[in-house]
């Protein structure tokens, strides 16, 4: 394997300039599903090679249930460095796991509490909250999805830019943007290189339901006002993986964004430019990851295969 089971680690480098140009110059719709693509792929070839590397690093402790073989030279020769980051790579791994399992019992938990919450009121897709605390939000699963707003976030707004929320929410439970923000949190977990693609998805699913909500609503402004006073006034969501119309991150932007025309809808950019260029730099880099953590899969299997007594 020598140091190509290291490259996935690394590569995820190369999405960074995607990352950033990906909010500027893609529709949201498209940046939000290349880059989750993109931060998915990366990290389960990430977990996947830290994982082999750790089996090199567990054979060595004493009194591992592993198979004598797997201890020996030959095996530990697969990986550069055996001594020092076979070692290294069982407590990476542990933290790894650890943190996506808290994330996943985290989103699950509070889910399960909002339509607990939620259990004595109509079965409608809107539940407006008698609350003097301004919030809204969409809130997938359960019997039916549904948009989960406060008296006093309603009483900030106008009508049309009440309209404005509720188109943006339903955006967001159509799309399953939940699924794509909880899918690059866990990549960011699994791999920190991955964190710039979490942020840019955070925003770009956010400007995915904008647009949307522009287009149902057919008042770009409208929205923008809607997005603006309740950012002003709300807290936001329960959870990072659940999405809402003032969801934090950078609200000047989006509003500005919807004060300007919409944006072109392409599937994937042109190739000479910047945005093009990075684009294809991301996608050589996955690509590399996943030739990578296959070839180190593969040889490893081979390897332990060989070393293991019939």
């Amino acid at each position: 394997m020598g140091v190509f089971v290291f490259l996935p680690l690394v590569l995820p480098l190369t999405a960074w300039p995607i990352a950033r140009l990906a909010e500027q110059h893609l529709h949201p719709r498209t940046a939000t599903r290349l880059l989750t693509a993109l931060a998915a792929v990366m990290a389960l070839c990430s977990t996947l090679c830290l994982a082999l590397v750790m089996v090199v690093g567990t054979a060595q402790l004493p009194g591992n249930p592993l198979p004598d073989g797997w201890s020996d030279p030959e095996v530990r020769a697969a990986v550069p460095y055996d001594e020092v980051v076979g070692k290294a790579a069982i407590p990476a791994l542990c933290a790894v796991v650890a943190a996506s399992a808290r994330a996943l019992w985290r989103h699950r938990r509070v889910r399960r509490a909002a339509h607990r919450a939620l259990a004595g009121l109509p079965g409608t897709g809107v539940a407006v909250l008698p609350d003097d605390v301004p919030y809204a939000y969409a809130l997938p699963g359960g019997r039916r999805d549904r948009v989960v707003v406060s008296t006093a976030l309603l009483d900030c707004l106008e009508p049309g830019e009440r309209r404005a929320l509720f188109a943006h929410e339903r955006a967001h439970l159509a799309d399953r943007h939940h699924r794509f923000l909880l899918a690059v949190r866990l990549a960011a977990l699994a791999n920190p290189f991955l964190r710039p693609l979490r942020t840019a998805v955070s925003y770009t699913a956010e400007r995915w339901a904008d647009e949307t909500a522009a287009g149902t609503v057919g008042d770009r402004r409208t929205v923008a006002t809607a997005i603006g006073k309740a950012a002003l006034v709300s807290r936001g969501t329960p959870v990072a993986t659940l999405a809402g119309l003032a969801a934090p991150g950078p609200v000047p932007r989006r509003v500005a964004a919807l004060l300007g025309p919409a944006p072109a809808v392409r599937t994937w950019p042109p190739v000479f430019t910047s945005v093009g260029l990075a684009a294809w730099a991301a996608a050589a880099g996955t690509a590399v990851s996943a030739m990578s953590s296959a070839n180190a899969a593969v040889t490893m299997f081979l390897i332990l295969r060989t070393a293991t007594p019939l």
